[in-house]
């Protein structure tokens, strides 16, 4: 069984970084159940000294985990044994899990109270960490009654067999919380690099992070005005925040506004949807942000670029880009033209609407600008870090997909 243990604690998933669920635990449980405080407190302090060897962690970090599992084991061992619940019993299964539930309780608050003060972190913070790990508990006190039932009615190689399956499992499981860090670090590191190109682009042209940042605002509320699911909301939303991207790769004469062009200016500022669609393709990870920021500069008439497309072979989306685009160029103070004011601008809108612009989503914009104050009519103060908002896209690149 120590064994089992070693083998468990040495794959084990690591759901934080001072915290493991593994099939020591169970292995430490049934010895509380069938072999006693001795073997109750070996086979947790024997798992957690291997690991030690193996990976060379902080020594206090081992002393840490030996106090947080070995003693509490050993102690529930003992508490087991004075109630001394009838062997073949329900009672002893009830009991082996009830004594399970109050082990982990007290691990957890043991060993996440004792890192806190160790890496001087709050210690509310660290126990916070509880509620997303119940399902874990849960998981691990029913394993730990199933396999007590099963060694008391079959025996020994019942039980091995089925602490090799939960080896198995929570093999597994570590490899997906592998991939999910790993997805994570790869989302971190495409949205840093996009950041960047915008925050360069805005050292360029001082309203690109601005304007970004109102087109995004405006273009989720437009989708939510219009009753779009969350996710189109959201992808509204990333898809205004980058739909400039590919201005990236345009001179200086053009960034510089005010110029005379050439026709090579023209070509490329033709071209900057495409560049930027292609370039969060090679980033990867936005899949139908990429053909949004393509279209954007679409007209329903047939008439805009790159593409030429018309009407609804446009991405709905991106006409809602187009729209808070084209409002936001209107009434910004820093924009190369005369600001115009809410009003004005929505009857330029609703001038080209049906032409250039997608009349459903004008007057979405005109519903949602009804009744709101002039903060939000002409985003003066729109910001790109708050809408970048990079933590929050940091979880949900590796929340479960629903």
């Amino acid at each position: 069984m120590t064994l089992c243990a070693v083998g468990a604690e040495l794959i084990a998933a690591r759901y934080a970084p001072t915290l493991t669920l593994s099939g020591a635990f169970l292995a430490a449980m049934i010895a509380v159940g069938f072999l006693g405080p001795s073997a109750a407190f070996a086979i947790p302090a024997a798992s957690y000294t291997v690991v030690w060897i193996v990976d060379r962690y902080r020594w206090r970090a081992l002393l840490i985990n030996l106090a947080g599992s070995a003693t509490p084991a050993f102690l529930a061992a003992v508490a087991f044994e004075a109630i001394d619940p009838p062997n073949d019993s329900v009672a002893f299964i009830v009991t082996l899990a009830l004594i399970a539930a109050g082990t982990m309780a007290v691990n957890f608050a043991f060993s996440s109270t004792m890192f806190a003060l160790l890496d001087g972190v709050p210690v509310r913070r660290m126990l916070r960490g509880a509620v997303p790990l119940m399902p874990a508990v849960a998981l691990n006190v029913a394993l730990v009654a199933v396999i007590a039932g099963i060694y008391d009615q079959l025996g020994l190689l019942a039980l091995v067999f089925v602490l090799l399956n939960v080896i198995a499992f929570t093999y597994m499981t570590r490899l997906v919380i592998v991939a999910r860090e790993r997805t994570r670090q790869y989302a971190n590191l495409s949205w840093g690099v996009l950041s960047g190109l915008i925050r360069t682009l805005d050292e360029r042209d001082s309203r690109a992070a601005r304007h970004c940042a109102a087109v995004a605002a405006f273009s989720r509320d437009i989708a939510k005005q219009r009753g779009m699911s969350k996710r189109d909301q959201e992808l509204a939303h990333t898809a205004g925040l980058l739909h400039d991207i590919g201005k990236f790769a345009l001179s200086d004469r053009v960034m510089e506004r005010g110029g005379q062009l050439a026709d090579a200016d023209w070509r490329g500022i033709r071209r900057h949807p495409d560049i930027g669609a292609e370039l969060l393709r090679d980033i990867g990870v936005y899949g139908p942000v990429a053909d949004i920021v393509r279209t954007h500069h679409e007209r329903l008439d047939g008439r805009g670029y790159p593409r030429r497309l018309k009407g609804d072979e446009i991405p709905a989306i991106a006409r809602i880009v187009a729209v808070a685009e084209v409002y936001d160029t209107l009434t910004a103070p820093d924009t190369y033209r005369t600001p115009m004011n809410s009003f004005e601008a929505l009857n330029e809108l609703r001038r080209v609407a049906g032409s250039q612009l997608d009349p459903v989503y004008v007057e979405a914009l005109a519903d949602l600008l009804s009744g709101r104050g002039t903060d939000y009519r002409h985003a003066d103060e729109a910001d790109f870090d708050r809408e970048l908002d990079i933590e929050r896209r940091m979880n949900e690149a590796v929340a479960p997909s629903t």
